[in-house]
């Protein structure tokens, strides 16, 4: 008797099929197997009742046709894909996809990839649940049915090319509500005032209470100070408790992975990915903060063990999301007596942080002792000057996480009325500050707090704000693009309220209803879809948005002087002549002058000047007059080719062009198949391909490679990125 078990990934199979032993064959489908059509023509039928038409992903066809050829030889099929929606969705569509008998195929889920986990899911086999499937399929079609609409309108109304989404667009608006406080910010001085005293020769520094703003009574405050006799006015000592954290859960995780090991969201959720798979974590998207009494029992022990008896103490936190239903537990270690996992430096920090958070999160409360000491003159006709100290005088559960310990300051032992001695003092003028930009970990936080997305996809917010080129990061900050400020601008004053925390949190919370069977699918998306399409129409006839402004009027056109305006290029924000067509006058958004392209040279072949252009992936060198080959449309592409990443585009000759545009260049016939193998430059690096056969090209140069070189290459055996299906 033989059982197949389906899961996502051929990691997660490995994983699992040491845990089941003989009879089981564990196959993975490597995520979803259907998904809409990429033309939104025929990919969901509206009238019918919002049906999707769902296709087979097209790399899919060959998974498809073994995990097929091993259910027809099972007795048993169990799902085992992900438990949250996604995974549920995924199951279902494996049903469909392989046509599975009902009678045979079964749902299985567990919470950790550990072997009594996985063993105890086998025995509690269950139907798909078909209302976590239906809530999965509303996001999919509301997403589509509100990016495709929206993104068409601003396609006519704004630029080609540009787009919008259910979610992406709030946390756009988020973004962009903050870079117009910081624009409006007005600076304020003010003045810092630091006084260095000496009591029982220790000297420390002593900071006004007030920060003058202006620099008169700064100066009245330094004069006084210097002139009068200091001493001890007050000393007060306080006891804090410093509570635990809860156990992580998705958006805390990326949070603090952020700000401790500095990962991206993305990254965070892929390192985590690869500990769950393995087995050392839970499941990694939840909003859930319970921890099973399984997982609490191993934890008493381990602080027990590593720290001692009294640092413990069991706290069951409460879920504050009201709808937590990703998945039943917080994260947290499988095994927390291992205190450290993984096969990367990243999966070792990561894990090692999700330890400390759990194992710290049931023990005692830390104890601090704080005290403040204020000084002043005889007389006090000045304000107070003041230090704080702290130190921690039990350590509760930073002996578990040290890192979130900070420094102790000692104060020196000094009494009330003690006399001080000034050594000097010092007045510095400031200027106040704008408020931060949002860094990712600022921003899942704010989405979380209004309730906008779901912890499957803050990751995947943040990666299309990026990838549209509507947000730059600057280290960890957020700074929204002019592209990106356009869109957002467009949206708020076109479609105020489906882009407003509000509606896309109440939108969140009917999906979760849909998921817990409250909530009818149908109806959810008429309600929604029947006034949103009727808006999108109203907004057909708008005007086009074209001119963004009038530029500073010291900046006239270099060819005309003629008043400028503000337009949106593929490179962002720039000015134009407002004479434009008759005039091609243009500044950069900084006011330089943009001076027509200059040809390298002659491209031998055809006779065409060859120039160096910049898009929107990059730098690179076309053959022909940029101008000439918009006039010729879609349908007869210039020759393009990209320049290497570590070239200056200000530096490139005619005989490196040239080199550039051999690509891609066909190295030959394979002997075998007589099909070409060529080279060439994408996304991902330099390459050699044969009939789909990608090999990314690592030490040999893609100019220079030899066919025999190419066919070496090839003869070597695939090594494919973890995570993906390797064909046989």
């Amino acid at each position: 008797m033989q059982t197949l078990v389906i899961v996502e990934s051929p990691a997660k199979a490995k994983t699992i099929e040491k845990y089941l032993g003989k009879g089981y064959v564990v196959k993975a489908s490597v995520g979803h197997i259907r998904d809409l059509p990429k033309s939104n023509k025929n990919a969901i039928d509206i009238q019918a009742g919002f049906v999707p038409n769902y296709e087979i992903v097209q790399k899919k066809q060959e998974i498809i046709k073994e995990l097929s050829s091993f259910a027809k030889k099972s007795d048993k099929v169990l799902l085992a894909t992900d438990r949250d929606r996604e995974g549920e969705a995924i199951a279902w569509h494996l049903v469909e996809a392989l046509k599975l008998p009902k009678e045979k195929t079964k749902r299985i889920a567990f919470n950790e990839i550990t072997k009594d986990a996985v063993q105890e899911a086998i025995k509690h086999p269950r139907e798909i649940d078909q209302n976590l499937r239906k809530a999965q399929e509303a996001r999919r079609v509301l997403d589509r049915l509100v990016g495709y609409d929206l993104s068409g309108l601003i396609w006519k109304k704004v630029r080609y090319g540009l787009s919008a989404g259910r979610v992406q667009s709030p946390a756009l608006r988020i973004l962009m509500e903050r870079e117009r406080e910081i624009r409006a910010f007005i600076p304020e001085a003010y003045w810092v005032l630091t006084a260095n005293v000496v009591s029982h020769d220790y000297t420390f520094s002593l900071t006004c209470t007030e920060e003058p703003k202006e620099e008169a009574e700064a100066n009245r405050i330094v004069a006084v100070a210097k002139e009068g006799s200091w001493f001890v006015k007050d000393i007060k000592e306080t006891e804090q408790k410093r509570a635990p954290r809860p156990p992580f859960t998705t958006s805390t995780l990326q949070q603090t992975a952020s700000t401790r090991l500095g990962f991206s969201p993305s990254k965070t959720m892929a390192v985590a990915q690869k500990l769950y798979e393995a087995g050392h974590i839970t499941y990694m998207r939840t909003d859930s903060l319970t921890l099973s009494e399984a997982a609490l029992g191993m934890l008493s022990s381990v602080i027990e063990k590593n720290f001692g008896k009294s640092f413990i103490e069991i706290t069951k936190y409460k879920t504050k999301s009201k709808n937590a239903q990703e998945a039943h537990e917080a994260i947290r270690p499988t095994n927390p007596v291992k205190i450290r996992a993984g096969s990367t430096d990243e999966q070792k920090r990561l894990y090692n942080l999700i330890w400390m958070r759990t194992v710290a999160s049931q023990m005692k409360s830390a104890q601090l002792a704080k005290t403040k000491i204020l000084a002043n003159i005889a007389g006090e006709t000045i304000p107070d000057f003041a230090v704080r100290g702290s130190r921690v005088v039990y350590d509760g559960w930073l002996k578990a996480d040290p890192a979130a310990r900070g420094e102790d300051v000692e104060l020196p032992q000094v009494h009330k009325g003690d006399s001080l001695t000034l050594t000097s003092i010092e007045s510095e003028g400031k200027y106040t500050t704008p408020p931060n930009r949002y860094t990712e970990a600022g921003l899942v936080k704010e989405l979380e707090k209004s309730g906008i997305g779901r912890p499957s996809t803050y990751a995947s917010i943040m990666k299309n704000l990026a990838d549209r080129g509507y947000v730059e990061k600057q280290g960890k900050t957020l700074i929204p693009t002019d592209t990106g400020d356009v869109v957002s601008s467009f949206l708020e004053k076109y479609f105020k309220d489906y882009i407003s925390n509000s509606f896309t949190a109440d939108m969140e919370n009917e999906l979760d209803e849909i998921a817990n069977g409250t909530r009818e699918y149908v109806a959810t998306l008429k309600n929604f879809y029947t006034t949103f399409s009727e808006e999108v129409k109203s907004k057909e006839n708008i005007e086009k948005l074209t001119n963004l402004g009038p530029v500073p009027k010291e900046f006239t056109c270099p060819k005309c002087q003629a008043p400028m305006e503000y337009k949106l290029g593929r490179g962002g924000k720039f000015m134009s002549c407002t004479k434009y067509p008759e005039c091609d006058g243009a500044r950069t958004n900084s006011g330089d002058i943009v001076e027509p392209d200059k040809p390298l040279g002659i491209y031998p072949e055809t006779g065409e000047e060859i120039f160096v252009l910049n898009g929107r992936f990059g730098p690179y060198v076309q053959v022909g007059d940029p101008k000439k080959a918009k006039e010729k449309g879609k349908k007869e592409k210039p020759r393009r080719a990209s320049l290497p990443k570590d070239k200056d585009p200000s530096e490139v000759t005619l005989e490196e062009a040239l080199t550039y545009l051999t690509l891609p260049r066909v190295l030959g016939v394979h002997p075998v198949t007589n099909e070409p193998i060529t080279a060439s430059v994408g996304r991902f690096g330099p390459y050699i391909v044969h009939q789909k056969d990608f090999r990314s090209l690592k030490k040999d140069d893609v100019y220079t490679i030899t066919l025999e070189r190419a066919l070496e290459i090839l003869a070597e055996e695939k090594k494919t990125r973890k995570g993906r299906f390797a064909k046989k």
